[in-house]
Parts: C-alpha cells; sequence; structure tokens
C-alpha cells in the first residue's frame, strides 16, 4: 500500500508578496496586470477571495469585486527561487516528487530517505521546515493514492493537514459534494445536479454503464473516483507535451501589422523556450481568440523540424492570413493570439541555421 502527500502551498504568489511586503499583510492583494486592464488573476490572497476573487478571472473583474484590493503584478524569478527551496526540502525525505506547478507537488514517501513510517508524520515535518525557511505556509493531504491525497489537501485549507487513512476512502468521498471532486468543473457539475447528483454517495451508487452513456469515457473515470481508486503513480519528471506562448492584447485590434509585430515578438519567446527545454516540433499551432471569445486554431506539420524564430514567423504569419481572410466578412477584432509547437523531435538536427532574430 503506498503512501501519498500532496502538497500545496497557500495562495502562493500573493503569500510571497505579503511576505516580502509588510504593508500588504492582512490586506486583499492581486497578483496580476494592473485593476483597469485586460489582464488575467494569478493569484489572489486569502482575503481577496472573501470578495469573490479567484485566480483567472480579468483583473477589471476583479478591481470592480474590490476596489480597494492591492494590485501587483508577478515575480516569477522570486516564485522560482521559492519553488526551488521548497522542492529541496521535499527531496530530503523522497526522491520520488512530482511537481505539478511552483506551488504544488506529489510525493510518494512508500519508501522514504528517514525511514519514518507515517507519513503524516513527514507531512507535518515538511510543512514545518516550509514555514521556518520560507516564512510561508501549506497544506497537506495524506492518503494511499494521488486523487484521494489531492482531495485530503483541500479539507483543512488553509495551513492544514488532513489524512485519510486506509479503509476510510469511501466514508470520506461519500459525504463530500460533487464540486469539491478534482476533475468535475463547473458544467458537469450541472449536468450532475440534473441528474439528481449531489454527493460523493450519489455518483458511488450509480451504474458504470450508465455514467459512461452521460459522460462518454469520462464516466469510467468518474465512476472510479468515487470509489477512491487511483491507480497512477508519482513521477518525478513529466516530459512536456506542448510548449507554447500567447499574449492578450490591451484592447481588441483589427490592425494586421499589429498583428504581425506581436507575432514576431512570440516566435522569439518560442524559441527561447524551446532551446531552454532542447525540444524541437513538426507541428506549429496558432490561436486567435476573437472579440465575441470564440476561438480559432491553424496547424501545420512539417517533416523538417519548428524551432527557429524566424521560420515559426514566417509560417505563424501565413496561417494568421488564413484565418484573417476567413473573418474579415463580417469583420471580427482580435483579443489574443498564442503559438504553440507539438508533436517533438527528439533527435538533434544537423544543419540549423541561427536565428535571423539573433
Amino acid at each position: 500500500m503506498r503512501k501519498i502527500i500532496h502538497i500545496d502551498m497557500d495562495a502562493f504568489y500573493a503569500s510571497v508578496e505579503q511576505r516580502d511586503f509588510p504593508e500588504m499583510r492582512g490586506k486583499p492583494v492581486v497578483v496580476g496586470g494592473s485593476p483597469h486592464s485586460r489582464g488575467v488573476v494569478c493569484a489572489a490572497s486569502y482575503e481577496a477571495r472573501r470578495f469573490g476573487i479567484r485566480s483567472a478571472i480579468s483583473c477589471y473583474q476583479a478591481y470592480k469585486l474590490c476596489p480597494d484590493a492591492i494590485f501587483t503584478p508577478p515575480r516569477f524569478e522570486v516564485y522560482k527561487t521559492v519553488s526551488k527551496e521548497i522542492r529541496r526540502i521535499f527531496l530530503e525525505y523522497t526522491d520520488l516528487v512530482e511537481p505539478l506547478s511552483l506551488d504544488e507537488a506529489y510525493l510518494d514517501v512508500t519508501t522514504n530517505k528517514g525511514n519514518i513510517p507515517l507519513a503524516s508524520s513527514i507531512a507535518k515535518e515538511i510543512r514545518k521546515k516550509i514555514w521556518e525557511n520560507t516564512g510561508l505556509t501549506c497544506s497537506a493531504g495524506v492518503a494511499t493514492n494521488k486523487f484521494l491525497a489531492k482531495m485530503a489537501s483541500e479539507k483543512n485549507k488553509p495551513n492544514g493537514l488532513y489524512v485519510v487513512l486506509p479503509g476510510d476512502e469511501i466514508s470520506f468521498l461519500d459525504e463530500l459534494p460533487l464540486y469539491q471532486f478534482f476533475g468535475i468543473g463547473k458544467k458537469t457539475y450541472e449536468k450532475f445536479q440534473h441528474l439528481g447528483f449531489s454527493k460523493g454517495k450519489d455518483l458511488r451508487m450509480a451504474e458504470e454503464s450508465f455514467l459512461v452513456k452521460e459522460f462518454g469515457k469520462m464516466g469510467a473515470v468518474f465512476y472510479r473516483m468515487a470509489r477512491g481508486i487511483d491507480d497512477r503513480e508519482v513521477v518525478p519528471y513529466r516530459d512536456p507535451k506542448s510548449i507554447g506562448v500567447e499574449t492578450t492584447f490591451t484592447h481588441d485590434s483589427e490592425d494586421f501589422s499589429y498583428f504581425l509585430l506581436t507575432l514576431e515578438s512570440l516566435a522569439k519567446e518560442l524559441e527561447a523556450r524551446m532551446s531552454k527545454k532542447n525540444k524541437k516540433g513538426k507541428t506549429l499551432t496558432l490561436k486567435v481568440k476573437f472579440e465575441d471569445f470564440t476561438v480559432k486554431q491553424k496547424s501545420i506539420t512539417s517533416d523538417s523540424v519548428f524551432f527557429l524564430a524566424d521560420n515559426l514567423f514566417q509560417q505563424s504569419s501565413n496561417l494568421l492570413a488564413n484565418v484573417w481572410k476567413d473573418h474579415l466578412d463580417p469583420p471580427k477584432k482580435i483579443r489574443l493570439l498564442g503559438l504553440s509547437v507539438t508533436n517533438f523531435y527528439e533527435k538533434e538536427i544537423e544543419g540549423d541555421q541561427p536565428s535571423l532574430f539573433g
């Protein structure tokens, strides 16, 4: 039987800002763009969350919810540095650490470096060391698999610990509202409500065939979820399936020359990210979000590889021209452009030329 810990830092970005700037402590803090921009909220302190501010909503919407909130730009390099400190603490106990983001990770401590018998003891030590070394709090969940540990870490947030003991999995899940289940979003929960399901027990009582009929392949996932079944292993490293960049314009635009300048900048940034990860891909995808929030994607796959910024720019410009041509009658303004590369070629490519952008 495995012993899995899920660690989730509490309002990580916002908490780092409050730690470093005492004048922000105890106040609603929003990490993201300016309050009058269409940038999105990266993180919100717990004081800000009381007003309904959440990650991924627009900063303008956050401002309307709480005009007195402190808006501050993200400092990703600082967050990365703190994340590395936290990662070092994890590695004191096990090498089986699967980071999900800068502020979240799974640890498999079934066999651990200190031969500590109880995973809950390790979780307590980790939380204590994180506080002593970074001045930040985290929440931890302990269980026999990743799904249950993730659910458990949400139970006593913030700055809490919850343990799902072997044999208690069903009783733990039965009483949880379905909207708290990891993997069940707003629309899926609404469908569950329509079917008369509200808690984990309702889901567990349903036949697998019924769930598959209503939800397709996800129905089988929900069936296992309600029973606390999760065979996934903690994987220390995941090779990225795609690398991408995107930007949201301050104002919707129909200026094609501005789009080209944006693509040139995105191409440079994408080359830098691919170079850092030593990746070259065969499929380039352009993402266009219009003023009405509809999204159009165009892709091109080549026998050669996409890697250099000048080639990324040239090919994405052609893709954009095709998309733009299809949306001229009636004309639509654009609010977001993005580029991504997939279908990675793992071998070194001979004869690569230096980027024209230097």
